[in-house]
């Protein structure tokens, strides 16, 4: 018998955690972690001894309830998932490689012992996926929501950075864009993966690119080892408000082709349906965990080379040139101001 098979005895689903305390809590978390490559201490002790190479990279993300997710809207299994992988995002756009993470769950006393269960569940999955090693964290009661707090540790040597484009250097992001945002838009329709027809694909694309994201891990690490990028960002807050922080960084200014951008094509025609301008969602919707990268015209056709190699979409979207930090969007009616509308936790403009 396995320890978590006993421990899922000992506490029944619905059992909240404050019945269960911090201390029982603690011992089934740590009975779920195993430590590998690199942890020299794990949990258990004060802090977590573990190693890392010449220059280490740290990056941290909250997700809180009510303002990241929604219970009813994400499985709990995939927003352990989603917690995880969107720190990794931000170490792959530096062009490291991620080795260690540490989580901390502020839960209130009613959450049932499920939602630690399936948060592992999903966590650990994750953690399968990349090797990433679990080392520590915390627990702590809060009379709020439910907050997750995750820092990942990793390392790279030459680093991609935000500073750095070039005037006459091209704009170019991985994947696809636009599918997490449509996918807020279906949760916020009462859409769920648990309920979709299994025929109603594009649904489901936007759905699981929203719930569980899947950046292009690894891309970033092989671009800086070959100096191909000389800038990078990871697009969490929307292309357009991304791309402006790359121009803020770099003392650039910046076009997009409203033509070319890689939109979804599932949330392009459910954008249709809705009456919703599909290039919207890809400038501005957010969540997408792509990578921008700002490199020389001459690097581009190794660039796609690599990322064919990946499997990795990679497209052409802009160009960086002279001028103030500012962007300004490609129509057929010419270019025209673009005015990001990115996400802003407190609402300022900056």
């Amino acid at each position: 018998m396995c320890v978590r098979d006993t421990v899922a005895r000992v506490f029944p689903p619905h059992t909240p955690v404050g019945r269960i305390g911090e201390k029982a809590l603690l011992r089934y978390i740590r009975s779920r972690v195993s430590h590998g490559r690199g942890v020299s201490i794990g949990i258990g002790d004060d802090a977590a001894a573990v190693e890392t190479g010449p220059l280490t990279l740290m990056t941290t993300d909250s997700l809180v309830e009510g303002v990241h997710f929604r219970r009813e809207w994400a499985p709990d299994t995939l927003l352990g998932r989603k917690a995880l992988s969107v720190n990794l995002s931000d170490i792959d756009a530096m062009g490291g490689v991620p080795r260690y993470a540490t989580v901390s769950l502020c839960l209130p006393a009613d959450t049932p012992f499920a939602f630690v269960e399936g948060f592992y569940d999903g966590l650990l999955s994750r953690t399968a996926q990349t090797g990433v090693e679990i080392v520590g964290g915390n627990l702590s009661g809060t009379s709020g929501a439910i907050v997750v707090d995750i820092t990942v540790l990793g390392h790279g040597q030459p680093l991609l950075r935000r500073s750095g484009a070039l005037p006459g250097d091209v704009a170019m992001v991985t994947g696809r864009l636009g599918a997490a945002a449509m996918g807020v838009r279906l949760l916020g329709e009462g859409s769920r993966l648990a309920t979709i027809a299994e025929d109603d694909q594009a649904a489901r694309r936007c759905l699981v690119a929203q719930l569980d994201p899947t950046p292009p891990l690894g891309f970033g690490n092989a671009v800086a080892r070959e100096e191909l990028a000389h800038a990078a960002i990871d697009l969490s807050d929307g292309l357009s408000g991304d791309l402006l922080a790359v121009c803020q960084e770099s003392g650039v200014s910046a076009w997009v082709d409203g033509d070319t951008m890689p939109i979804d094509p599932g949330a392009a025609m459910l954008a249709r349906d809705r009456g919703i301008d599909a290039r919207d969602l890809a400038l501005h919707g957010g969540e997408d965990y792509q990578l921008l990268l700002a490199a020389s015209v001459e690097a581009v056709p190794r660039l796609r080379d690599l990322a064919a190699g990946m499997e990795i979409a990679l497209t052409v979207v802009g160009g960086f040139a002279e001028g103030e930090p500012a962007l300004s969007l490609l129509t057929a009616q010419g270019a025209v101001p673009l005015v990001p509308r990115s996400h802003e936790h407190f609402g300022g403009g900056g």
